[in-house]
């Protein structure tokens, strides 16, 4: 029987004290986080790619303490290094030459993370590969950058969900869906970062859903800077409410749920200014 799995991006918000945790400080956040949510999404090891080329990977040991605060039924979504994802190193201005990055899309780095992942790799829920917007000077076609992936994903060790996000409205198609579905990985959909909404990506690709065994469904605002002001970094209250937009998102994944697709929400502070009480209203929406 499919499922639905909601928790947050990242958790160690001492804003959080009395919503998620008993203290902001002196406690295993991500212990007390798993007792009120069976999920989490794991952004941190996503930033790895620095100056001059250096590429960090998940220290074992934290790996190891994370499974070790949470329980056996707790699931984690784990971002994929950048260093892995970004076609070319990031630019500190337009006007600076493309260096194209030497592990866009390398096995040896993938099988390298996978093995500092191994304490919690009974626990994945997904590992969620995030693709930046790619413009022509980065890739040449969907059908160019499809072949790359088709490629990667196909020497990747099998039992593992692996998923996809893209930041190119213009590859949601038939043929992006398609394409996800004969290669085995899930569709991610991210509200926010001028994407469409997602709700209307469903509906134009309803039926095309059904083939999926899970989703993962990432709530993000559509202005960052904003919200951070309008909460001056304290994520205790809804300062952005979308009543309306979160009504049609629980809509869509209640119906996902009923067809039988597991669905991930991912929920972060920036949707609306504190993810812990846009969970709240989801459920209640959802209910």
């Amino acid at each position: 029987m499919a499922e639905l799995r909601i928790g947050t991006c990242s958790w160690k918000y001492p804003s959080w004290e009395g919503l998620v945790y008993s203290s902001s400080k002196d406690i295993d956040f991500l212990a007390e986080y798993s007792k009120k949510y069976n999920t989490v999404e794991v952004d941190q090891w996503f930033w790895s790619l620095f100056k001059g080329g250096k590429v960090k990977l998940p220290n074992i040991e934290d790996v190891r303490r994370y499974r070790e605060a949470v329980p056996d039924t707790f699931r984690f979504t784990v971002k994929a290094p950048n260093s892995i994802t970004l076609t070319h190193y990031y630019q500190k201005s337009k006007a600076e030459p493309l260096e194209e990055n030497p592990n866009f899309l390398s096995v040896n780095l993938f099988q390298d993370f996978l093995k500092a992942l191994e304490p919690i790799q009974p626990y994945l829920g997904s590992i969620l590969f995030q693709f930046e917007y790619l413009n022509k000077q980065k890739m040449e076609s969907q059908q160019a950058f499809q072949e790359r992936f088709k490629d990667f994903i196909h020497r990747l060790p099998a039992g593992i969900q692996y998923a996809m996000e893209l930041r190119n409205a213009n590859y949601l198609n038939r043929d992006y869906f398609d394409f996800l579905s004969e290669n085995g990985v899930s569709p991610v959909l991210i509200q926010g970062y001028w994407m469409p909404d997602i709700v209307s990506v469903f509906q134009n690709h309803r039926d095309g859903f059904d083939r999926f065994d899970s989703i993962v469904i990432r709530l993000h605002g559509p202005d960052r800077d904003k919200i951070e002001t309008d909460t001056s970094g304290k994520w205790n209250q809804i300062v952005a409410p979308k009543d309306k937009e979160l009504f049609n998102i629980a809509g869509m994944v209640k119906e996902l749920v009923l067809r039988g697709v597991n669905v991930y929400v991912n929920v972060n502070n920036h949707y609306e200014g504190s993810a812990p009480k846009t969970i709240e209203r989801f459920l209640k929406a959802y209910e």
